[in-house]
């Protein structure tokens, strides 16, 4: 993942010798393996790149296309092949680079839709003095930017953006909510900062003096089905897609590691890759694991699991003991503490720093990609609830079948039919009349003011199932994404060593396809993940695709409290939630108290509580935001 920043000074001015310095410095650790600038009249574009395929070691960034188009490129183009054959003019050894500028000058802002992948980029044109910015449907990549009536700075790393801005910034309110609610994150075009914005996924913004427009370039479409005669169809179909999402990840120089905790979905990535590799299919020299347990959690018995996959590859992979690692209010060596005061980190609880025992597994193996499973649960049916194809059925007033898989799964989930039914109906009801769902409402210590102002948030940004237009499956699969893509666009940016992350059920096509089936292919009631299981069957072990349910952490919190309970009981003294008006200490400690004693009490809340209260005070210390107030953000945000 190659880092990349700009500024563009209006009045034509060149950027500050020490200014752009401070910016290189910074960006130095994300993109080792290049420095270069761009500049002329007043915009000054850096770029240090991270190369992990054998085409990046060719590219020269910033691009300058034949039209004078400056373009800045960090990404992987999934569909090469699909575009040098649409495009004519370019050859099978071109960059990735040199592709999207080939695109973008045949087919103007038109290419955005045409490039799978993951990416983030920046079009300068000279000749019209605009600034274009965009980035992929999925949002796997991150681009930020800020302008006033003098300038406009973009940045892959929000660190230099607000650091050297020469301004403080104030707090978004609405971001702070949505770290404190469970399990959800902010909307994806905000950051800490207001007149700070990220890029929304699947979006282009148009940038110049006096004009800020956003637009989406793409989107799912609804009325694509897939329906087929058989059970063995849909299992081919799915198959193919499948294979086509794992080996678009698989392409580097180097080898790639994979993460393998023993459920369904990295176990699948890691089988399925197998046989690509196996038959000379895949760019990649090999494909490494890295294992994370803990035997002393009782609940978290992956080590059998994610064995049984390494004996069936006849490798063994790099394991790590997560019970060796410190609590995660005091994981910071006293340098990785330094690094976070130095730097401004947008995400509380994570500072983007590479663990040790990651860091020695990359620099050992010369990995320097990543495979994560991150999506499988929520794309592939990980749990199994009736309601979307319960709610298809009412919506498309088919009663008659509405009542057989009512009985159906009432047996199943060994519930009344007629809750099921109501679970189902009260979706398409406003939630001013229903109430948000038990599990997305407001810790209890938050002020109700506070509350009040940002409920949105707080509840998740929930809407209601809409009873007419589209599938209700397909919009539950839609907001299943966005929550996706917000979770993603708050995920730091690794450093020390860098690394890219890659998410093979995040592939557009694969996406695609799971949107576009019946629902009761994806989750039957007597099989979750039903369409994943019956197709990967024979090549993901059979003691991982039928396990009951993936293993949880259930008392490393607990014995985290306990363990630093004095440091958990100082923390809630002079908070800062507490002077903004966020939370109500006393609620805080008597949560702790209840906790220490093992009643009930929300702990992911609580614990997300304390990282956001640690960030604030790190970001008070950096003294680049006014902390001492929260404000909402400056643009009712649209896109058209």
């Amino acid at each position: 993942m190659s880092v990349q920043f700009g500024r563009w000074n209006f009045d034509g001015q060149p950027c500050a010798a020490e200014y752009l310095e401070k910016v290189r410095t910074t960006l130095a650790p994300y993109g080792p393996d290049t420095d270069e600038v761009y500049a002329k009249d007043g915009v000054q574009i850096l770029y240090r790149a991270f190369h992990t395929t054998k085409e990046s070691h060719r590219e020269t960034q910033p691009h300058i296309s034949p039209s004078g188009a400056v373009i800045t490129w960090d990404g992987q183009l999934d569909n090469r092949t699909d575009l040098i054959s649409d495009l004519g003019d370019v050859q099978a050894k071109s960059t990735d680079i040199e592709i999207v500028a080939t695109a973008f000058e045949r087919w103007g802002q038109n290419c955005f839709a045409r490039l799978l992948g993951d990416w983030a980029l920046s079009i300068w044109n000279p000749v019209s003095r605009t600034l274009l910015l965009a980035k992929d449907p999925i949002g796997t990549r991150h681009l930020y930017y800020w302008f006033d009536r003098d300038q406009v700075t973009w940045s892959t790393i929000l660190d230099p953006l607000v650091r050297f801005a020469g301004r403080t910034f104030d707090l978004c309110g609405e971001y702070i909510a949505a770290w404190l609610s469970i399990p959800m994150y902010p909307a994806v075009h905000l950051t800490p900062c207001i007149d700070v914005y990220a890029v929304p996924p699947s979006s282009a913004v148009f940038l110049r003096p006096g004009r800020h427009a956003v637009s989406k370039y793409w989107d799912f479409d609804p009325s694509k089905k897939i329906r087929y005669r058989t059970n063995a169809e849909y299992e081919e179909h799915f198959r193919v897609v499948f294979r086509k999402a794992v080996q678009r990840k698989l392409r580097s120089h180097n080898p790639v590691l994979a993460e393998l905790s023993g459920g369904r979905d990295s176990s699948s990535i890691v089988c399925v890759a197998d046989t690509i590799i196996a038959n000379n299919e895949a760019d990649c020299p090999r494909l490494d694991t890295i294992s994370y347990y803990d035997d002393s959690e009782p609940n978290w018995n992956e080590r059998p699991y994610f064995t049984k996959v390494e004996e069936k590859r006849g490798r063994r992979g790099w394991h790590v003991d997560v019970n060796a690692r410190d609590s995660q209010l005091t994981n910071q060596t006293e340098s990785q503490a330094e690094a976070a005061v130095l730097r401004f980190e947008q995400t509380p609880g994570y500072h983007g720093q590479t663990s040790p025992q990651l860091k020695d597994c990359l620099t050992t193996q010369g990995n320097r990609v990543l495979l994560s499973g991150i999506g499988g649960d929520e794309v592939m049916g990980g749990v199994p609830s009736p309601g979307p194809e319960l709610e298809d059925l009412i919506a498309r007033a088919q009663f008659r079948r509405l009542a057989h898989q009512l009985k159906i799964w009432a047996l199943q989930l060994k519930k009344p039919w007629i809750h099921l039914f109501c679970e189902a109906a009260r979706e398409f009801l406003p939630h001013w009349l229903v109430g948000a769902p038990p599990q997305v409402r407001p810790a209890p210590w938050l002020q109700t003011k506070f509350v009040n102002r940002h409920r949105t948030a707080l509840t998740g940004y929930h809407t209601r199932t809409k009873l007419f237009g589209p599938l209700p499956s397909f919009q539950t699969g839609v907001v299943t994404l966005e929550s996706m893509r917000r979770q993603l666009s708050r995920t730091a940016l690794p450093y020390q060593p860098p690394y890219e992350k890659r998410y093979p059920f995040l592939d557009r096509d694969l996406l695609e396809f799971m949107f576009t089936v019946p629902r009761d292919q994806v989750v039957r009631p007597a099989q979750r993940r039903s369409l994943m299981r019956r197709a990967l069957a024979g090549i993901v072990p059979d003691e991982i695709l039928n396990r009951k349910t993936k293993a949880y952490v259930a008392r490393a919190q607990m014995v985290g409290l306990s363990r630093d309970w004095t440091k958990y009981a100082a923390a809630t003294q002079n908070m800062a939630l507490g002077s903004l008006g966020i939370v109500n200490p006393q609620l805080i400690t008597e949560a702790l108290q209840k906790a220490r004693r093992g009643e009930d009490v929300p702990m992911i809340s609580l614990m997300r509580t304390f990282w956001v209260e640690g960030w604030l005070k790190q970001l008070r210390a950096l003294g680049v935001v006014n902390v001492g107030a929260i404000e909402k953000p400056a643009l009712a945000w649209q896109t058209s």
